[in-house]
């Protein structure tokens, strides 16, 4: 079974990102976001297992021990981390596996596995980045503020990244992501276990 490709994808809160990879994932058979471990209470409507691995505060830490982590961070009181046996298991599956992070996860994952394909999401101006934010209509302007600050800095390390998508149109960025794993999929090194009775057939 050729093993699975896995796909880092960032971008600053506001960007799209979420929205973007569910529908890539729904137009893209083979294709599935990992599911992270937390320590953060379970909120309503949210299923264990589909949404997160919600977990003891004593057992993430002690998985972090165990340096069974492909990365992780804290956020505020909360832990959040990707375990390298669900990453594992979905390769090996032949699963290609997208993990949803920041700049700092991504770096903490290329360090592990600098084999996996990265990608930053970018907003169409700042603009339109901040217009995105208020029409949630959740935040106070303070909040506003602080999470603009926090996008101008996760967007400063684009550059770390193999690619760059901005989501100005939805579909057009859908159709740039959809490009980038289906070129991946028509490497030599992803192909030739699929085609080798083909090769040897054409090479006898």
């Amino acid at each position: 079974m050729t093993q699975g490709m896995l796909y880092v994808i960032s971008a600053p809160s506001g960007a799209g990102k979420t929205s973007l990879v569910n529908a890539l994932c729904d137009g893209a058979p083979g294709l599935a976001v990992s599911v992270s471990h937390t320590t953060r209470p379970r909120r309503p409507g949210e299923v264990p297992g589909r949404d997160y691995y919600f977990v003891e505060k004593t057992d993430f830490e002690q998985m972090i021990a165990d340096e069974a982590f492909l990365e992780y961070a804290r956020v505020f009181d909360n832990y959040y981390g990707t375990a390298k046996a669900t990453v594992e298991e979905m390769l090996a599956g032949g699963l290609d596996a997208i993990l949803e992070i920041d700049w700092q996860g991504a770096r903490q994952v290329r360090e592990l596995m600098p084999e996996c394909v990265s990608i930053f999401i970018l907003p169409p101006s700042r603009e339109a980045l901040e217009q995105r934010l208020r029409s949630r209509r959740q935040d106070s302007e303070a909040v506003i503020a602080r999470r603009m600050q926090a996008a101008i800095s996760e967007m400063s390390h684009y550059a770390e990244y193999d690619y760059l998508v901005v989501n100005d149109d939805f579909n057009l960025a859908l159709s740039q992501l959809r490009s980038i794993v289906q070129a991946q999929r028509l490497t030599v090194r992803r192909q030739v276990p699929q085609l080798e009775h083909l090769i040897a057939g054409l090479l006898a």
